[in-house]
This record gives structure tokens, sequence and C-alpha cells, in this order.
């Protein structure tokens, strides 16, 4: 195994020779580039991301709610409509209600 001064040295050195060499800039100009290509993109951030996402979980649930209640709403209304049909599709006849008074 390395010995922890070693590897010390060898990161020290490297380090230097990257920050006295051209591939510092080439790295910085990267940043620099990528960064402005990111800008452009209109991306959100992580937070964002989850943020919206608990939103739509939220609104899904709330959906689901109010399906059930409109299911249910349309049930009944289904069931008056089934009544009041059944209840028109059999008249009071004139006569008997002229005779009854």
């Amino acid at each position: 195994m390395f010995n922890k001064n070693v590897i010390d040295e060898i990161n020290t050195k490297v380090s230097e020779i990257l920050q006295n060499s051209p591939a510092k800039d080439i790295e910085k100009n990267i940043r620099v580039l990528l960064s402005g290509a990111f800008t452009r993109l209109d991306l959100v951030t992580r937070d964002e991301f989850d943020v919206q996402q608990e939103v739509l979980q939220r609104t899904r649930e709330k959906l689901i709610i109010l399906e059930t209640k409109v299911a249910e709403l349309e049930n009944k209304l289904g069931h008056v409509m089934q009544k009041t049909s059944k209840s028109e599709s059999h008249p009071i006849h004139e006569e008997h209600v002229k005779t009854s008074h």
C-alpha cells in the first residue's frame, strides 16, 4: 500500500501541473460554455421539480375524489330520472281526477 504522504505528494504535484497547464483554462472555458448552454435550456432545479411533483400528486388525489363524487351524483340522478319516467308512464286519468274533487 502507498504511504499517505506519497499519495498527498502525488495529488499536490498533479494539482500544480494542472494549475500551470492549459488544461485549467480549458476546464474553466468548458464550465462557462456549459453554464451558458444550461441557462438557455430553461431547466428547473431538482427542488422546483420535486415541489411540482408533490403538487401534481395532490391534484391527482383531488381528481380521484371528485371523479368518485361525480359518479355518485350521476348514479343518484339516474335513479331519480328512472323514478320520474316510471311515474310519467302511468298518467292519472283526467276523469278520475275530476270525479275525486
